[in-house]
């Protein structure tokens, strides 16, 4: 598609609620702050923070990363995500890809949205191979529990168009924010001397355990995924991207040509960057 300009795409975020006001509820997302400020480990999304985070703390820095609103005040209903802050974050992880693919670097894709966010790093991942990238898969069929209400209980890593998932017992893609997954496919790019990727680009605790391992790591965030965006601003993270993570590949495909275009992806040549 004909890539967008800024303000177009920001009109697209805008209308289609990827970001401005967004559906994820302002009262899950205070929730999950303060569970993230009590240590509670499904929330630290595979980061060891360095600083003890309050509450009004986290509040602050969501506002200013992510845009939501800072009143302490404003504890149900509607959030916010500034769609500036989401093209300013696109255009970083656009630069950063641009880089990767002008040094023919080894890239890993990785979603805990496997519903909605697969396709757009599927099709990054076809682009940045054809400019001479790597991607790196490793640990498939790595298996793990979980505790949840409802069966089943097993997830397992898998490998779709080079994109790492988790699946359940019957092979159906799951959402998932646990950092196991990629903890282990680093752990056996490790164990057989293989190198690990040079940029990770995925989200929840692929990102974060990525982003942990110092490994360099752009993470899609939502508003209610405090983690990366504190991830980020202790620099264990390169980028996190705020955009409402919840809607169809189609959605995003003007934000992935955006991507793309910037990158100088488009036409078969990476714009070139400074080291």
């Amino acid at each position: 598609m004909t890539p967008p300009s800024r303000a177009e795409l920001i009109h697209h975020l805008v209308r289609t609620g990827i970001a401005g006001h967004v559906d994820t509820p302002r009262q899950g997302n205070l929730r999950h702050y303060q569970r993230l400020c009590d240590r509670n480990p499904y929330y630290e999304l595979g980061l060891t923070l360095s600083h003890e985070w309050t509450f009004p703390e986290v509040l602050a820095l969501m506002a200013k990363r992510c845009g939501v609103m800072s009143d302490e005040n404003h504890v149900w209903g509607v959030d916010t995500i500034d769609p500036e802050r989401t093209v300013d974050a696109l255009e970083s992880l656009a630069d950063r890809m641009a880089r990767a693919a002008a040094r023919g670097e080894r890239v890993m894709l990785a979603t805990g949205h496997p519903g909605n966010l697969h396709g757009t790093l599927a099709e990054w991942g076809r682009v940045l191979r054809a400019h001479g990238c790597s991607l790196v898969t490793a640990a498939g069929g790595y298996s793990y529990e979980i505790s949840t209400e409802h069966p089943p209980y097993r997830r397992t890593l898998a490998w779709s168009d080079s994109v790492g998932v988790v699946v359940d017992d019957d092979g159906d893609p799951r959402h998932s924010h646990h950092p196991f997954a990629m903890e282990a496919a680093l752990e056996e790019l490790t164990s057989r001397g293989r190198p690990w990727p040079q940029l990770v680009i995925a989200d929840h605790g692929f990102a974060g355990a990525a982003g942990e391992a110092g490994v360099p790591t752009i993470g899609f965030a939502d508003c209610n995924d405090p983690a990366l965006f504190l991830g980020e601003h202790e620099g264990k993270l390169h980028t996190a991207v705020p955009l409402d993570d919840g809607f169809h590949t189609e959605d995003y495909e003007p934000l992935s040509a955006y991507v793309l275009h910037r990158a100088g992806l488009t036409d078969g040549t990476a714009r070139q960057q400074h080291p």
